[in-house]
């Protein structure tokens, strides 16, 4: 069985979950889901960069509206239950925890607890960080030692 860490910030939509269980072919494959709630006021800022870049204010004019905090991690596991039911609804096994701090250290120690083939990092555009390598698939490429996949969520939840 092909192990396959799996990096998030959101629930994974239908396109997600097809994209991610079909990547191998017919080899089975387990995940071990690893979703961060939002962060704080410097997260807001970069989001609503972000979404002035793809061209939605409407977005960025409501990044203000993000749960953080305590909210933001009740809304971070309702995310990862749907994410972690859609995976084994699509027949793979799957299991998945919140990370709160530091989460490339998280990533870093799961890899290694679970042995790991590979990490999937699947996230919506993130260009300020991207541009300065500073986003998860960047940094986690320098920790891990496994090989590291960016991927792009399909569409918003």
């Amino acid at each position: 069985m092909f192990t396959s860490v799996l990096m998030i910030e959101k629930a994974l939509t239908t396109a997600d979950v097809e994209f991610v269980t079909t990547l191998h072919g017919d080899e089975p494959v387990s995940f071990h889901v690893l979703l961060q709630p939002r962060g704080d006021q410097a997260d807001r800022l970069l989001r609503a960069i972000d979404d002035i870049a793809l061209g939605e204010l409407d977005e960025a004019v409501r990044e203000r509206e993000t749960p953080e905090g305590q909210e933001a991690r009740s809304v971070g596991q309702r995310a990862l239950d749907v994410s972690l039911q859609a995976l084994h609804a699509a027949g793979s096994e799957a299991e998945g925890r919140l990370v709160e701090d530091h989460p490339l250290d998280a990533l870093k120690s799961l890899v290694a607890d679970v042995d790991a083939d590979e990490v999937i990092v699947l996230t919506d555009p993130h260009y300020v960080e991207e541009f300065f390598h500073r986003d998860w698939a960047s940094r986690a490429r320098h920790k891990v030692g496994v090989p590291v996949l960016k991927l792009f969520s399909h569409s918003k939840v």
